[in-house]
C-alpha cells in the first residue's frame, strides 16, 4: 500500500486545508475498487462523503450566485449554478488541485486511467468537500470551494446570459418595428436606504415587460429582461 501518511501531507499543503481527523481525507481519496482489492482498510471508500460534498457544493454555489449576482432573475441563478456544479466543471477543479495523483484505486480501475477520468474527478471532488464539511464546518467548505467560483466569475464572460437586457431589447425592436422602447417609472416605494422601483418597458406604446430592482436602473434591466422573456424563443 503506498504511504499514505506521506501523500496526506502533499495533498493537505496543495489545497490549503489541514484536517483535524486525517481518516476523513482518507475515506475522500479511496474509491470503491481499493476496498475490494484491501479488504483490511478500515476507513471505508468516498461514496457517502460524496453524497454530501454534492449537496455542500450545490449550496455554496446557489449563496454565491444569489449574492453577487442580485439583479438575475431565477432562471438565470439556476442556469449558471448548473454550469458551475456539472461534473466537467468539477473535474477541472480537481485537476487544478491535483486530485487525481491522491486517489486510491484498485488495480481495475487504475489500468484503465481512472485518475484522470472526468467523473472520477468530481467524484472525488465532492467527497473532499464532505470530509471537508465533516472535519470543520460549513465556512470552512465555503472558504475551499469560493475562489473556485471567483476565478470562475472571472474567467466566464458568462456569454449571453451577461449581456446587457435592454440593448438586446433594443436590438430586436429596431429590427422589427423600427423604434426604440420607452421605459416608464410607475411606481417608487420604500425608504430612502431601500428604495424600489417599478418600471415598465413599452414598445410602440404597448407594454411588452415589467420589472422591479433597487435602482431604476436595475428595474429597466429587468423589465427588458421580462419583455424579452415573453418573445418566441427564436425571436429573442
Amino acid at each position: 500500500m503506498r504511504n499514505i501518511v506521506e501523500d496526506l501531507h502533499g495533498l493537505q499543503a496543495a489545497i490549503g486545508v489541514q484536517f483535524r481527523d486525517p481518516t476523513l481525507l482518507h475515506r475522500a481519496l479511496t474509491h470503491a475498487s481499493f476496498l475490494n482489492e484491501n479488504p483490511d482498510c478500515s476507513w471505508g471508500d468516498n461514496e457517502r462523503l460524496e453524497f454530501l460534498g454534492d449537496a455542500v457544493v450545490d449550496f455554496v454555489a446557489a449563496d454565491y450566485l444569489y449574492a453577487h449576482f442580485p439583479d438575475w432573475h431565477e432562471g438565470q441563478l439556476t442556469s449558471l449554478r448548473a454550469d458551475w456544479v456539472r461534473a466537467e466543471t468539477l473535474a477541472r477543479f480537481a485537476v487544478e488541485k491535483g486530485l487525481g495523483g491522491f486517489l486510491l484505486l484498485g488495480h481495475g480501475e487504475e489500468q484503465s486511467g481512472a485518475r484522470t477520468r472526468e467523473a472520477m474527478l468530481s467524484d472525488a471532488f465532492e467527497a473532499l468537500v464532505g470530509a471537508i464539511y465533516l472535519d470543520a464546518g460549513l465556512e470552512a467548505a465555503r472558504q475551499f470551494i469560493v475562489p473556485f467560483l471567483d476565478a470562475l466569475t472571472r474567467a466566464q464572460a458568462v456569454s449571453e446570459m451577461l449581456r446587457d437586457p435592454k440593448s438586446r431589447l433594443q436590438e430586436w425592436t429596431q429590427s422589427t418595428v423600427h423604434a426604440a422602447p420607452v421605459y416608464v417609472t410607475v411606481e417608487e416605494r420604500g425608504p430612502d436606504h431601500a428604495r424600489q422601483f417599478t418600471v415598465e418597458v413599452l414598445v410602440q406604446g404597448q407594454v411588452r415587460g415589467r420589472g422591479t430592482g433597487r435602482s431604476k436602473h436595475a428595474a429597466e434591466q429587468a423589465a427588458a429582461r421580462a419583455a424579452l422573456d415573453a418573445l418566441p424563443s427564436e425571436l429573442a
